[in-house]
Formats: C-alpha cells, structure tokens, sequence
C-alpha cells in the first residue's frame, strides 16, 4: 500500500543464529527513484519503535533491507513499520513473514556396540528465538554406512 511509487513487495524477515533478523523487500515497479524507505519494528504494542541502524540498499541507494542484532521476539508477535521519505509517509506492513533458521541441534552424543550392531543417539534441541515448546520439532536422523 501507499501513494503511487512509493508501495514494496515482498516483505520478509529472516532470524537465524538465534538473535540476527535480516529484513528485505523490493520497490515496487511503480516506485519512483527519488523516495527512501525507512524500518522500523517493535515486538509489543506498548513498546516504541526502534529504527534499523544497518541498511541494505540497492543500486539507486535505497535501503531495500536491513540487519537487526540483539533480537529477542517472546511472545511471536513483531510489529514493523516502513516510512517513506517522498511523500512522509507511514506504510504499515501487514502481510509479512518471519523465517528462522535453525542451528543445529545441540550436544549430538552417539553411542555403538559391535555386538548388537546398533545405535543410540541423543541430542539436546537447537536454540531458537522463540519456540519454548521443545514438542514442536521432528528430527530426521540420516544413517550412512561407510
């Protein structure tokens, strides 16, 4: 949404590492080169927006993204804003998607006997920004025979 040349597409967020959030989207093909957008997020409603303080910008020098440290989102909910320099415009983003990408579960521990010829495997589960609820995962364990 937004006046004309000033609405993106595309929105998303990804968090990976536990507390690193990269934000993208794109200029819309109607956005015109003279206008600058700026991100910012909160993750309550009671809170006060923080403004991205690392940009990625694209060709023309817009920021079309941007690297968030120190995130923390407890109750799955984040609230983001993109204002728009052209026009001083806010754009409220609501169609949008938060990825993350896990780590590894953590402390992988094997144990094998030769004379049964099995295994046993225990791990602890990977930490994430927010899924409290360790039931929520599956594991796949892949054995290979060398």
């Amino acid at each position: 949404a937004g006046m004309n040349g000033t609405a993106i597409e595309n929105f998303v967020c990804l968090i990976f590492n536990v507390s690193f959030m990269n934000c993208s989207w794109h200029a819309n093909k109607t956005s015109s080169g003279d206008i600058q957008y700026f991100l910012y997020w909160k993750t309550s409603r009671k809170e006060d927006f923080t403004e991205c303080q690392n940009y990625i910008k694209d060709g023309c020098g817009r920021n079309t993204g941007c690297r968030f440290q120190n995130v923390t989102i407890e109750n799955k909910k984040a609230y983001f804003l993109l204002n728009v320099s052209r026009s001083g415009q806010n754009i409220h983003i609501f169609d949008y998607f938060i990825v993350e990408k896990l780590t590894p579960p953590l402390n992988v521990t094997v144990h094998c006997t030769k004379d049964s010829h099995g295994c046993e495997i225990w791990w602890q589960p990977p930490r994430t920004s927010h899924v409290k609820r360790h039931a929520c995962f599956k594991y796949e364990v892949v054995i290979e025979n060398k």
